[in-house]
């Protein structure tokens, strides 16, 4: 049964000589998180957990708790272990979560809290903080600015033959599993159950050594044990599609799960083994948007972005929108990598939906220019449209870009630089750590939640 909160314990004044007390900005926190509509969005997320959860079970950790607790975890960028002791050790972060004596839940009983609460409760969360910050006057909207970058995904680098090599091991780790589930059914069938793992391992440490030398040798060698690696992969899907057929006529708990790992994966194993055909076989360039990079992570999108440092990325783009006094009121996951320009017209469009009112000043880089934009920006009431044009321009351009309120908003739009910069090393939007599409909206949401509170912490405590 979901419980609200647990009964109020002042654990300062149980212990008086220690004169414990919270951080200014943490005490502000404190006081933001006792906001009725976070509290509320949260806990109808946690109540479609089970049919019944509203009433029936034993008590939950309650609502306050959990959403307390993973404010605190991006807030420090911790992890759910790390979550899970430091509240546990501090009587201070005890306060705060309003745990109060109550033992802390563990961390995996957070992951699967955390689990419940669906991507668009985060965005209506994020809402509801821009917001407060609005009340608290941290910011009335007369600016905006928008940018992209890339929140990797926790994957190794990818290439097919590490890929098909993954495939098999996979798939043949299943296949072990479904040999104790399917017992005496597949009694004289232990040709369905060969691990080809250690003959896939043996062609990728080929390919990789391959690479490493140099002579026309190179390529026979490369492409000979390519060849061995796709027969290998091939062999174990069917395998694996044999076994499958037998699995879908149990109908115990462990024949059902392991179907349905199979279904899960046997399309991504012909994917990569299709993309390798293609490329090493038949000599084509096979566009990045028809690329699976990860087995595991099959959302993950092939990012290019013209930087030095990292010519390729591998993650999801996140764009974000930022207005004055450093909150940031929108952020969107997006699909694969699109051009820039077109993410400036529902950035403007939510900004008016969420303050009421254009803003003042529209910035962006040069990814956002084009006429379309700057024309759509006035005509919704903004004054200053500073979207810097890329390429040649006119003599009449030039003077336009030349003005100072002009440059005045090109400088200010560096900011939302140094603010990814900062959501990356405080809240851990370099990389993403939890799984699938709906953990990358987790992971930035969350991230984008907790440093937005702490922006208005910082601000009443000041």
């Amino acid at each position: 049964m979901i419980v609200d909160r647990y009964d109020p314990v002042n654990l300062f004044a149980l212990v008086p000589q220690l004169q414990l007390h919270m951080q200014p900005e943490l005490a502000a926190l404190d006081h933001l998180l006792d906001d009725d509509v976070l509290f509320s969005q949260v806990k109808a997320d946690l109540l479609r957990r089970f049919p019944h959860s509203a009433r029936k079970g034993r008590h939950s950790t309650p609502v306050e708790v959990i959403l307390r607790m993973l404010v605190l975890k991006h807030l420090y960028d911790w992890s759910y272990e790390q979550t899970e002791l430091f509240v546990n050790d501090s009587l201070v972060f005890r306060q705060f979560c309003r745990l109060y004596l109550a033992k802390a839940p563990d961390d995996t009983t957070l992951i699967r809290w955390a689990n419940q609460i669906q991507p668009q409760t985060l965005h209506a969360l994020l809402e509801r903080v821009v917001h407060l910050a609005h009340q608290h006057t941290v910011t009335r909207g007369r600016k905006l600015r928008t940018d992209g970058t890339v929140v990797k995904t926790t994957i190794h680098y990818p290439t097919d033959s590490s890929l098909l090599g993954d495939g098999v091991r996979v798939l043949s780790r299943t296949l072990r599993k479904a040999r104790q589930v399917l017992g005496e059914m597949v009694q004289g069938s232990q040709h369905l159950f060969r691990d080809r793992t250690r003959s896939a391992k043996q062609q990728v440490k080929r390919i990789l050594d391959a690479t490493r030398r140099r002579g026309p040798q190179v390529e026979h060698t490369m492409r000979d044990a390519y060849e061995h690696l796709v027969t290998t992969t091939h062999a174990t899907v069917q395998q694996a599609q044999q076994v499958q057929t037998l699995l879908r006529e149990q109908t115990t708990e462990a024949a059902v799960s392991l179907s349905k790992t199979l279904t899960l994966f046997i399309p991504r194993v012909q994917q990569v083994l299709e993309q390798t055909k293609r490329r090493v076989f038949a000599g084509e360039t096979v566009p990045a948007e028809q690329k699976i990079v990860s087995l595991f992570e099959p959302h993950t999108a092939i990012i290019r972005k013209g930087k030095v440092a990292q010519a390729t990325e591998f993650g999801r783009v996140v764009w974000l929108d930022e207005v004055e006094g450093g909150i940031v009121s929108r952020y969107e996951v997006l699909e694969g990598n699109p051009p820039e320009d077109r993410q400036l017209p529902p950035s403007l469009d939510h900004h008016m939906n969420l303050f009421g009112h254009p803003p003042r000043l529209l910035t962006g880089d040069r990814g956002t220019y084009s006429p379309q934009n700057e024309q759509y920006a006035e005509k919704v009431g903004v004054k200053q449209v500073v979207l810097p044009k890329p390429g040649g321009k006119s003599k009449a351009r030039e003077e336009h870009e030349r003005q100072a309120w002009y440059r005045r908003g090109r400088r200010w739009r560096a900011g939302i630089e140094g603010r990814i910069s900062g959501l990356k090393r405080g809240q851990g939007l370099e990389r993403c750590r939890n799984r699938g599409s709906d953990g990358m909206e987790r992971w930035v949401g969350w991230g984008i939640i907790a440093y937005d509170l702490r922006v208005i912490a910082r601000t009443r405590a000041a």
